[in-house]
């Protein structure tokens, strides 16, 4: 597999030097594709535009019903929705499909893979469609500017809309879809029980974990599911190195991460936690476990909430209640947690018209309050919108928040409270190499054995450097 992606890589950077002119780097293929609205926005022409996703049959169904209500203001632009696998599926069909410039015209998509799409400068940059004056007339004859209003700019929760622009040029490439991050699900009926305060800190989750550990010897207090997600947070919130979308890439050598890297690893020889890769699965498995090695906290995906809960009993009753709470932080002044989950992004195409009806359904979407409440509801995700809280429907339904039946809805109140907190990561053709290092890496240096503890780490850091290099 990994072998296939180089290849692909190398086609890539041969198409972008055809794109650039042949004897420009790729970077400039990838930041002189600036998108030229033309003159009257969207001329009505029939216009067919063809969408890769990787949504089920649930989120297709809300999907293709908004799709219908888009068609009524836009009946001679035809959607065409296809459901390609997984992420890494449409990653791979459209950078084959590039290579012969067939790729579709929108894409569900995480940043590097807009960045490895870049590398031939086939994603429009969207600046101009936002901040177009264009006024286009919809079939029941009512207008809007083919652009964002600032109202609707200042609607989007920054931390997900600013991800668009972490590309290393300050343009924009993408909008957000729906979103989720991390929080930290614990079991709230043993806190209760035994006097615990929810953790918000690193340095009181070392205790907490110690007290669960004390009370319950043969637990594993904590399970983190994400290695990566945990090390490149821990960057965040030290405002360490990690990565930067210009050369250098790969910064996450330095000592600040080196330290937090060998406290984690103390934690792990003390028992007081595991994580996905060294647990051989998802860590809500110990989370929810009804016998045998259980955990009491665990760190994973908002979208992931009806995993974190345990099986309901004989009489129909949880065996405990589960708790939801915003991550711990290194500094609670100045809380980071990661912004995850699909964002879009739209093609070039030679009809400029393809582009702006494209342009016209992502707007649609991203920017419709009850498509948003909807699809969120349905999928688990969090709403990138900050109205969705005032749409009468997601109210009522995040009013029934609970650690039982409405675990979802207890995951999207503590997401939303959050808000002010997300981040993202540079987006750059290299940053999911760095991503798989640091993951393995952390995982690496939890558990294995070194004669010296402070060279094994500094080692470990240094390969995992030179595996990125090399990779890229």
């Amino acid at each position: 597999m990994k072998k296939t992606f180089i290849v692909l890589l190398m086609a890539l950077a041969m198409v972008a030097m055809l794109f650039a002119g042949g004897g420009k780097e790729s970077k400039d293929a990838a930041t002189n594709n600036a998108f030229q609205v033309p003159e009257g926005g969207y001329d009505g022409s029939p216009v067919t535009i063809t969408f890769y996703h990787t949504m089920g049959s649930n989120l297709s169904e809300v999907l293709n019903l908004y799709i219908e209500e888009f068609n009524k203001l836009y009946p001679n632009i035809t959607v065409n929705a296809s459901q390609v696998g997984s992420y890494d599926d449409v990653r791979d069909q459209i950078s084959t499909e590039i290579t012969v410039g067939s790729q579709p015209n929108i894409a569900y998509c995480y940043p590097d893979h807009v960045a490895l799409y870049n590398m031939a400068g086939v994603v429009a940059t969207l600046d101009n469609l936002i901040d177009s004056k264009e006024v286009v007339v919809r079939a029941d004859g009512t207008k809007e500017i083919l652009g964002l209003t600032e109202a609707q700019k200042a609607d989007f929760i920054e931390g997900y809309y600013n991800e668009g622009r972490q590309f290393g040029d300050g343009l924009m490439y993408t909008l957000p879809w729906s979103k989720s991050t991390e929080v930290l699900y614990y079991n709230k009926s043993f806190f209760d029980a035994n006097g615990i305060t929810v953790p918000t800190t690193w340095d009181e989750m070392e205790e907490v974990c110690k007290k669960i550990k004390e009370i319950d010897p043969e637990c594993i207090p904590l399970g983190y599911d994400s290695e990566g997600n945990w090390f490149i947070t821990m960057t965040e919130q030290l405002n360490s190195p990690y990565t930067s979308a210009t050369e250098p890439h790969y910064l996450f050598d330095n000592e600040v991460n080196r330290d937090f890297v060998k406290r984690f690893r103390s934690w792990y020889q003390k028992g007081y936690l595991t994580t996905q890769t060294l647990y051989g699965a998802y860590t809500s498995g110990l989370f929810v476990a009804e016998s045998g090695t259980r955990s009491y906290m665990s760190i994973g995906s908002s979208a992931g909430a009806t995993h974190q809960r345990p099986t309901k009993d004989a009489n129909g009753n949880y065996p405990f209640e589960v708790g939801i709470a915003t991550i711990p932080q290194a500094n609670t002044a100045s809380p980071k947690v990661i912004s995850q989950g699909p964002s879009v992004c739209i093609f070039n195409k030679s009809n400029p018209q393809e582009v702006v009806a494209s342009w016209l359904f992502v707007k649609y979407m991203t920017t419709s309050v009850d498509f948003q409440a909807e699809f969120s509801m349905t999928s688990g995700y969090v709403p990138v919108l900050k109205s969705v809280a005032d749409h009468p429907v997601y109210k009522e339904f995040v009013s029934k928040a609970n650690g039982g039946d409405y675990i979802s809805a207890l995951a999207a109140k503590v997401c939303l409270a959050q808000q002010d907190a997300y981040y993202t990561s540079p987006a750059f053709n290299g940053s999911s190499t760095a991503r798989s290092q640091v993951q393995e890496l952390l995982a690496k240096c939890l558990s294995a054995t070194f004669s010296d503890e402070d060279a094994g780490i500094k080692k470990a850091f240094q390969d995992a450097i030179d595996e990125c290099e090399y990779q890229n």
